[in-house]
């Protein structure tokens, strides 16, 4: 079959491919074979020839968000898709699509730097735009999902490039459509929607210290608040493997919460939906004294309880087993259950 003209080649295909500087935890995995994709065009005959030969398969972002065995066998597609540009323009939003491989944090500087505030709540967020809306990624108040107009996606399913609105990512606390339907969508595209009547977000707590009672900062001041705050509780992946929040903040009941405050009056919470409450999770293992401790090549950062590392030669099994006692003491201390956030691949 000849190629259109002005297609891209195939994707690049990189056999038995180490992984070390793709994930965040810095895990010694090795890639079976790796195929750099770069433009959405080279995605069906890929995937058709992955069904084909019956391999198994992932896509790998950043690998901020996942947790990488020592091999992965058949095809891991490298989104690598990149650009941004504005699209359009009204007088309630500017229009934004950017593609699936850019780097996120990357993508929050260009915005300020190009007058569009909205997503300075969510700098140093490490990984790429097509991975942020599955996990539908937030911080300091603030989710991705608030600022996504659509996404455009190839749909594995029915073989065939979609494009969903923001209703229909059926976005959530760390959820989507997406993250439900695992290897169906690969997206390639986000549209975000940037309102022109910024307001600044800042009730977190964290976040609202950072600045005097009564102060309008600019979207540049938050952005470098919470950089400065991020930079002092989190540890450079470049220097200490780690994938940031390794669990979700628990929601529970009021009447959990209540119970729960009763016996520990210093509990940390913040309000969630009608009826609910979130706990902190960093909290909850600080409790049971595991900030700071190692098991083995692993341990949990000793700045905060929320965060799992690699302190050099630790391995995907080693660090599910320091999750699985934090876990365990979690739930017989306190009745709850923390659920990992990144994903196992």
């Amino acid at each position: 079959m000849n190629r259109a003209q002005n297609a891209p080649p195939p994707a690049k295909l990189i056999p038995n491919l180490g992984l070390k500087d793709r994930n965040t935890f810095g895990f010694d995995a090795k890639a079976e074979l790796a195929y750099e994709i770069t433009a959405p065009e080279q995605i069906p005959e890929l995937i058709s020839e992955i069904a084909r030969q019956k391999l198994a398969w992932r896509v790998l972002g950043g690998g901020s968000n996942v947790i990488l065995p020592d091999n992965l066998p058949g095809a891991t597609l490298l989104m690598n898709i990149s650009g941004q540009e504005i699209i359009s323009s009204n007088s309630e939003a500017t229009f934004l699509a950017v593609g699936g491989g850019v780097n996120w944090h990357d993508l929050v500087s260009w915005t300020l730097e190009n007058d569009l505030p909205g997503l300075e709540n969510l700098a140093l967020i490490p990984g790429t735009v097509g991975a942020a809306p599955i996990q539908n990624i937030g911080a300091y108040g603030v989710e991705v999902a608030d600022y996504i107009d659509s996404i455009e996606a190839f749909d594995v399913k029915d073989q065939a490039f979609v494009t969903l609105t923001n209703e229909a990512c059926c976005f959530a606390y760390r959820d989507s459509y997406f993250k439900q339907n695992p290897q169906r969508f690969i997206v390639t595209k986000v549209v975000f929607k940037l309102p022109k009547a910024w307001q600044a977000r800042i009730h977190y707590a964290d976040l609202a210290k950072q600045f005097s009672e009564g102060s309008t900062p600019s979207p540049e001041d938050i952005f470098l608040a919470v950089c400065k705050i991020r930079t002092r509780k989190l540890p450079d992946p470049k220097l200490i493997g780690n994938a940031g929040s390794f669990f979700q903040n628990p929601i529970v009941p009021n009447e959990k919460f209540e119970t729960l405050l009763k016996a520990h009056p210093n509990l940390v919470s913040y309000p969630d939906a009608q009826g609910k409450r979130k706990l902190a999770a960093g909290w909850l293992i600080d409790q049971c004294g595991f900030k700071g401790q190692r098991m083995g090549s692993v341990g949990v950062y000793e700045n905060q309880a929320l965060v799992l590392v690699n302190h050099g030669d630790g391995t995907s099994k080693d660090i599910l087993g320091l999750a699985k006692c934090i876990q365990d003491k979690v739930r017989a201390e306190f009745g709850v259950s923390l659920q990992i956030e990144p994903n196992i691949l």
